[in-house]
């Protein structure tokens, strides 16, 4: 039949994930780091995910499709539901997280003996804490604090110290650090805000720190829209952390290239 359906444009979409709450019957989901429409029978037609892509990545067509069935959309969310509270094991490097939210990706992690060795340290060798000025979230750090001028910004999503173990000796060490959420703050206040402080305070160096879970890239997206708002050339460093606490990606790009 022809009817009004979702159409996403992978080139435009860079797996934020704030398309998929935004569907109530869980027809979009972030796979392999895309938002894709699952289903044709999972899809209304209606477009209540337009207005959350910050890319223009959806549109609606209309074209030859699969008859919308409520009953299979019910089956599809219990069954979302169901594996939203199972307790998952790490994905593999060949596997992508289910979804674009965290909230339905739960698991635990098991460590072996010889990775849990905090415990074992002796308290001469405690690494001190590396951090540099305060307040640290971005909400509360004025546009032109001290501390900004001619700094080393790192921006870290609010999960990465607690997944890297290292997070101060490899990351904090000589920057001064912003903090926030890109699934549940205002990435757009944000996004403003950092392209200000850029303008402002003569920065040498951005660094971007986010979880390999998919809506958090949404944090690497609004540093390349604040520095590319701001017109000033420097260094952007972005860096991908693992749930089990590694480093999986680390690039350096430039203003230009962003």
């Amino acid at each position: 039949m022809i009817r009004n359906i979702v159409n996403i444009d992978e080139e435009k979409c860079d797996g934020c994930g704030l398309c998929v709450p935004a569907c109530a019957e869980g027809a979009i989901q972030i796979i392999d780091g895309k938002a894709k429409l699952v289903s044709e029978v999972y899809c209304d037609g209606l477009g209540a995910c337009l207005g959350e892509c910050p890319n223009d990545a959806i549109s609606i067509d209309e074209r030859e499709a699969e008859e919308f069935d409520e009953k299979a959309v019910m089956l599809h969310l219990a069954h979302l539901e169901e594996r939203a509270h199972e307790v998952a094991p790490a994905p593999s490097e060949s596997e992508s997280l289910p979804c674009g939210c965290p909230g339905s990706a739960v698991r635990e992690i098991n460590r072996s003996e010889e990775e849990s060795f905090a415990d074992r340290v002796p308290a001469a060798e405690v690494v001190p804490s590396q951090l540099s000025n305060w307040p640290v979230q971005m909400h509360l750090v004025p546009v032109n604090a001290p501390y900004l001028q001619g700094a080393d910004v790192l921006l870290a999503a609010d999960c990465t110290p607690f997944a890297l173990a290292d997070f101060h000796r490899k990351l904090l060490k000589d920057r001064i650090l912003l903090v926030g959420c890109p699934k549940l703050d205002d990435a757009d206040f944000y996004s403003r805000k950092l392209s200000e402080i850029l303008r402002q305070n003569d920065i040498k160096s951005l660094t971007a720190v986010y979880m390999e879970v998919p809506c958090c890239f949404g944090l690497v997206a609004l540093a390349r829209q604040a520095l590319e708002d701001s017109g000033v050339d420097m260094p952007l460093t972005i860096i991908k952390v693992g749930i089990r606490g590694d480093i999986l990606e680390e690039e350096e790009v430039s203003r230009l290239s962003v």
